[in-house]
C-alpha cells in the first residue's frame, strides 16, 4: 500500500483539499477526493483488481494515483465544480441533490432517554440536534489559512519536485 498525495488549491479565492489514497491490495483501489471546506466536492475511485498480478505494481499504482490526482487538479482549475464549490445563495438546491450528495460514515446513534433531551447529530449540516429546546448558537470555525494562490501548472510542478 502507498501512502496517498494531498495537496491545497487556491482557486478563485478559496482554498480547496484534493486528497488521494491507495486501499492495499486487499481492497484494490485508488479514491482521490475533492475538498472544500470540509465538504466532499467530488469523488473517484479506481479499481486494479484487474492487475494485481503485474510486475512492478507498487510502480503502477503509484502513476495511477499522481494521474488521478492530476486530473482532480485540473478538473478543478477548469470550472468543472463550480457550480457545487459556490452556488448561487439566492436559489436553494434541490432536496434530492442533497440527499445523494450525503456521506454516512457512523451508524446513528441510539434514541436518548425520555428524561434526556436528544442531542443527535443531523449528517446533513453537522450541527447539534435538540428536542424541545432551542439550539445553541454556532461556534464559528477558526479561518483557515490563506496561502498563496498557484497556478496549475506550478501546482503539478511541485508534486513531482520540480519548479519553474
Amino acid at each position: 500500500m502507498l501512502l496517498g498525495y494531498n495537496h491545497n488549491i487556491t482557486y478563485k479565492g478559496e482554498v480547496f483539499h484534493i486528497q488521494t489514497e491507495d486501499s492495499g491490495v486487499k481492497n484494490p483501489h485508488v479514491i482521490t477526493l475533492l475538498y472544500r471546506e470540509g465538504v466532499i466536492l467530488c469523488s473517484k475511485k479506481t479499481s486494479y483488481a484487474d492487475i494485481l498480478k503485474i510486475e512492478q505494481l507498487e510502480a503502477v499504482v503509484e502513476d495511477l494515483m499522481k494521474e488521478q490526482h492530476k486530473d482532480m487538479m485540473r478538473r478543478l482549475k477548469s470550472g468543472e465544480f463550480d457550480e457545487r464549490a459556490f452556488p448561487d445563495k439566492s436559489k436553494p438546491e434541490p432536496v434530492a441533490e442533497l440527499k445523494e450528495e450525503a456521506v454516512i460514515t457512523e451508524p446513528p446513534a441510539p434514541a436518548a432517554s425520555p428524561q434526556e433531551p436528544d442531542t443527535s447529530i443531523d449528517l446533513l449540516f453537522q450541527e447539534p440536534v435538540t428536542s424541545g429546546k432551542p439550539a445553541p448558537a454556532p461556534q464559528k470555525a477558526p479561518e483557515p489559512k490563506k496561502e498563496q494562490a498557484v497556478s496549475l501548472d506550478d501546482a503539478i510542478l511541485n508534486f513531482f519536485g520540480a519548479s519553474k
